[in-house]
């Protein structure tokens, strides 16, 4: 589990203007280093570079490099403009901190400071003859760098920003939070039963901001429990949302003097959440990318039925590596609340199963995707399966116009071996 200022330094450096900020500091250190070596050449070598190649060179550079970051900037805002419109604007900070982007951007701003510091440098004379051939290799070096770098861009910006490029991205950090959570659960803590813990004879600490939690420092809680002898209870995970009047943390036994500030540090409360601590918000994220999709204005079922199918690989890589979870107990004086696979299925699937009930080949893949976790693994899916089968089978009755649609959405229910088992008959009329 990774503190709050590891948390926050590895989103300081996914920052845009980050990488650029470094290449142009490297462009100027380079640009300089040159003058500091010009020593080593022999002047035997000067005469080889014309007084006015390196010249023409870092002009050409300095003038191409500030259009060419013109509009590859123009390129970025209107990526994002359609990732916002087209997608969900949540989303929008996954193209942000897209790492190919930021490396070309860098090395076209770090290409025109170097150009710049080389001409400012070469009109105060500062190189000399044997200076200029340095500048001149190292200039080479630059203009190859921007080849390779503008070969990389033109393949990028094929799909950099589409429908199907975002939302891949969105189920990629979606996953990378289920790796997160599956080898710690609970974050290095304890597991909280809810027999764990009475209000009766614990302390609330309230928020002192309105926002979402994105971050929660486990390491300096539990340094603040063993110094002060109590057990904590996170009440507020990353991604819930908090007020003024929200126990975000209960503290057992009760404190004779509360000392909240320390506590508070420990958590990271903004106006939106990150896909960082909380797989939730990937699912809620790529539910709306769905939910737009079934709108009438766009009318895309497609991605409807693409996003459902990237639920199911998410659930199902959830399963698969849940059973060899690391459950090593790092901070044992906090406890913390799992994340329960009844809130993933609620996130991913109720607004897909609202908006897409009018559409039989969207109700036909949602049926088939949730038997196929049931089918995989009845105990861990099952219940949650059924239960949203069920829930879409009823939206679709109010919303299926067409008889034989209806009726064969109910075969496909039917046909599912777990609902059979296990159908309780409060719920059997929708089958009938």
């Amino acid at each position: 589990m990774t503190s709050k200022w590891h948390w926050l330094l590895g989103r300081f450096t996914r920052k845009l203007w980050f990488r650029t900020s470094l290449f142009a500091i490297l462009a100027v250190a380079t640009a300089l280093l040159s003058i500091s070596i010009k020593s080593f050449i022999p002047p035997s070598l000067s005469g080889l570079v014309g007084s006015e190649a390196v010249d023409k060179l870092l002009g050409i550079l300095a003038s191409s490099m500030l259009a060419v970051t013109t509009f590859s900037l123009n390129i970025m805002v209107s990526a994002y403009n359609a990732a916002s419109s087209s997608v969900t604007p949540r989303a929008t900070k996954l193209l942000v901190e897209d790492s190919t982007t930021q490396n070309v951007l860098a090395t076209f701003i770090g290409s025109f400071v170097f150009s710049l510091v080389g001409i400012i440098a070469l009109s105060m004379g500062a190189y000399g003859e044997q200076g200029r051939v340095v500048l001149f290799i190292v200039t080479l070096a630059v203009i190859l760098l921007i080849v390779l770098t503008l070969l990389r861009w033109i393949q990028h910006l094929s799909h950099f920003g589409r429908m199907e490029e975002t939302t891949r991205r969105v189920e990629e950090a979606t996953q990378d939070a289920l790796v997160q959570r599956i080898e710690e659960p609970y974050l290095g803590g304890r597991h909280w039963d809810e027999q764990d813990i009475s209000t009766l004879n614990a302390w609330p600490v309230y928020a002192k901001d309105i926002g979402y939690v994105q971050h929660v420092d486990m390491k300096l809680l539990s340094e603040c429990a063993q110094q002060s002898s109590s057990i904590f209870f996170v009440a507020s995970m990353p991604g819930a949302f908090v007020h003024l009047a929200t126990p975000i943390l209960w503290i057992q036994p009760i404190p004779k003097e509360p000392d909240t500030d320390p506590l508070m540090r420990a958590f990271t409360i903004s106006t939106e959440r990150s896909f960082d601590q909380d797989p939730r918000f990937g699912f809620c994220v790529l539910s709306e990318i769905a939910s737009r999709a079934l709108s009438p204005a766009v009318n895309d079922p497609g991605t409807a039925i693409d996003v459902i199918g990237r639920a199911v690989r998410l659930l199902s890589y959830w399963k698969v590596n849940e059973c060899v979870s690391s459950r090593d107990i790092s901070f044992p004086h906090v406890y913390v609340r799992p994340i329960e696979t009844r809130d993933l299925f609620d996130d991913i699937f109720t607004p897909i199963a609202r908006d897409g009930a009018s559409l039989i080949e969207v109700q036909v893949r949602l049926q088939k995707a949730l038997h196929a976790l049931a089918q995989m693994d009845p105990s861990a899916f099952g219940i949650n399966a059924r239960r949203h089968s069920l829930l879409a089978l009823a939206r679709a009755g109010q919303q299926l116009k067409l008889a034989d649609d209806m009726q064969y959405l109910k075969q496909i229910a039917v046909n599912d071996t777990y609902n059979q088992r296990v159908l309780p008959s409060d719920v059997k009329p929708f089958l009938t």
